[in-house]
């Protein structure tokens, strides 16, 4: 009863500091109706699934869809190499990370230290410095996301190698393996599962982070949703809502097949 009196009270301090007054709560509630109520799509049934002239219809409200949807190809891109540039760094650091497997006292919190560093700094901060060394476009993009994913995904990796049995990594060991050996022949083959799936489950925040940090100018349908947005093109919000959800709905269905199809051959 003691620890929840002082949680009760840790919430409500922090609710004042913050400024979370249920009045502006309450105040502001009914506004985020108002422009859900805006960008809805004024479609008619009778006109639902004429040409792209006619007011009500679906192409008239996705008249731009040849437009957004390679935009939103250039993000899935975005995506993908990211998450793959990310998952390799984080691979690269997380078994000087684990704690089990004795990389010294200097690089296993050197490791540790830097991926921490790489998480912690969001990935629109990452964009913009990236955007004012490279210039704007999806390079920018690509890079911070990868940065961020090499720090979130190393430690989920790290984690992974200091829950596994270190049964073939003393077995390595005492047959003359060097350390490098012993976590490529003994650790990696026992973790993979767990990293790949990680690693997909990574790839689908990633659309979504490539989908925001366009915003500042680092490629992808971010920049067209951000255009949209300032100008108040309300049906065209929308749109691109749309069709960033319908993506991330593919992606992670075709995620989850191909994890366990993966996972189940090497079972």
């Amino acid at each position: 009863m003691l620890g929840l009196v002082i949680l009760a009270l840790c919430l409500l301090a922090s609710a004042r500091i913050s400024e979370a007054y249920p009045a502006t709560l309450l105040a502001g509630l009914p506004r985020i109706g108002e422009y859900f109520s805006r960008i809805t799509p004024a479609l008619r049934w009778d006109a639902l699934l004429a040409g792209v002239e006619m007011e009500g219809s679906l192409a008239f409200w996705m008249y731009r869809l040849d437009s957004w949807a390679w935009l939103l190809f250039e993000t899935a891109n975005m995506a993908a190499l990211a998450t793959l540039a990310g998952a390799g760094a984080a691979l690269l650091l997380a078994f000087p990370a684990a704690r089990n497997l004795g990389a010294g006292r200097v690089l296993n919190p050197l490791a540790r230290r830097l991926l921490e560093a790489m998480r912690t700094v969001p990935e629109i901060v990452f964009a913009l410095i990236f955007v004012w060394a490279f210039g704007v476009g999806p390079l920018a993009g690509i890079l911070a996301i990868a940065v961020h994913t090499a720090g979130a995904c190393g430690k989920l990796f790290a984690e992974s190698i200091e829950n596994t049995g270190l049964g073939a990594w003393a077995g390595v060991r005492s047959a003359g393996g060097s350390w490098t050996q012993a976590c490529r022949f003994a650790i990696l083959p026992q973790v993979a599962p767990s990293l790949l799936s990680y690693a997909l489950l990574r790839f689908e925040i990633n659309l979504r982070s490539a989908s925001v940090i366009g915003f500042v100018g680092a490629g992808g349908i971010g920049e067209e949703l951000y255009k949209v947005i300032a100008f108040n093109y309300y049906e065209e919000i929308s749109a691109i809502l749309l069709l960033v959800i319908l993506a991330v709905f593919a992606i992670d269905l075709l995620s989850e097949r191909l994890r366990h199809r993966v996972i189940g051959g090497m079972q």
